[in-house]
Formats: C-alpha cells, structure tokens, sequence
C-alpha cells in the first residue's frame, strides 16, 4: 500500500484546449514535425527509387555482386537497413527532444495550479 506524496490534478477540457493551443505544444509538434516529415518523404523516395528500379532496369539488378547475390537483392535488404537505421534515429531525437518536452507538458498539467 503506498501513498500518493503529491495529489495529481485532473486536467478539464477546458486545459486540455488551452494547452493544445499553447506555444509550449505548438513547438512540440513542430520539433516532431521537423524530424517525421522530412524522413517519412526520404523514406518513401527511396522505396519508390527501389520498385521503380527493379521494375524497369531488370538488367541492373541482376547484375551479380557476389555469387548468387544481386545488386537487387543488395538493394532489398538496403531497405530493412534503413528502417532499422530511421527507427534508432527516431528513438534518439524522441529521448533527447520530444519526451523532455512531453514531460513539461504532463507536469503544467498535472500540477494543482496547471502551472
């Protein structure tokens, strides 16, 4: 059984607006912003530079690399390479930006006083 030291406060709709209307949220959702959508199009074009790759230059890649590997097969796995790759950079600039300002905003929430 433990006891709570500090009585959380119960946001309102009324401060859930407020606070989705602030220049501490706005911000927020612009540091996240700045990372996905610039990713998200990179990503894609690589994935449409791929299909469209193996679509219409066959040739390309099945030119071997290596044994039985093709530059397609290189350019296949280059793909879960990358979503690995955007997946550890995303939890980075999540830790290092998006949680501490989620953490300030939970706590102006949370606060008694909502400040």
């Amino acid at each position: 059984m433990s006891s709570p030291d500090r009585v959380k406060h119960v946001p309102t709709p009324d401060e859930f607006i407020a606070m989705s209307e602030s220049q501490e949220f706005a911000a927020l959702r612009k540091t996240f912003r700045s990372f996905a959508f610039p990713v998200t199009i990179a990503f894609l074009a690589w994935y449409i530079f791929y299909i469209v790759t193996a679509t219409f230059a066959v040739d390309f890649v099945k030119t071997p690399v290596y044994g039985a590997i093709n530059i397609g097969m290189v350019l296949g796995l280059a793909q879960f390479a990358t979503a690995g790759l955007i997946t550890w950079l995303y939890v980075r600039f999540a830790d290092n930006k998006i949680d501490p300002a989620t953490e300030a905003i939970r706590s102006h929430m949370e606060s008694p006083a909502g400040k």
